[in-house]
């Protein structure tokens, strides 16, 4: 467990201090990359192979069919995956308005005030 006042910012390291705990990130981050492209790798081959007491049918395919059979019975998230999965996923939009949209009674509802552009009337 790390102790904060043993603690010391890269800027106040050596060049070669900083070189080398660039260098254990990297090994580091290799590892990790391999570990999880080995990981999908052997998912991979899980999924294709043949399901088992259901012929000609893969794991993959197995899978679908119970997402498929919990959404029919409600299952919301079920549902989602499923409608996810064939492609059918809808699109998120965020309409953003400009400033050159917005108009000056929808800023003056909006502010709660009228703005003028004229500067007041001297007494």
């Amino acid at each position: 467990m790390a102790n904060e006042e043993n603690l010391k910012p890269l800027s106040q390291r050596t060049k070669s201090e900083q070189r080398q705990i660039a260098t254990q990130g990297g090994i580091a981050s290799g590892e990790a990359r391999r570990r999880k492209r080995d990981l999908k790798y052997i998912m991979e081959i899980l999924l294709e192979t043949d399901a088992k007491g259901m012929d000609g049918v893969t794991n993959a395919q197995a899978i679908a069919l119970k997402q498929l059979e919990k959404a029919l019975k409600g299952d919301s998230k079920s549902f989602e995956i499923v409608r996810d999965t064939a492609g059918q996923k809808p699109i998120d939009r965020l309409e953003v308005a400009t400033i050159e949209d917005t108009t000056r009674q929808e800023m003056e509802a909006y502010f709660g005030r009228q703005r003028t552009d004229q500067k007041p009337a001297k007494e």
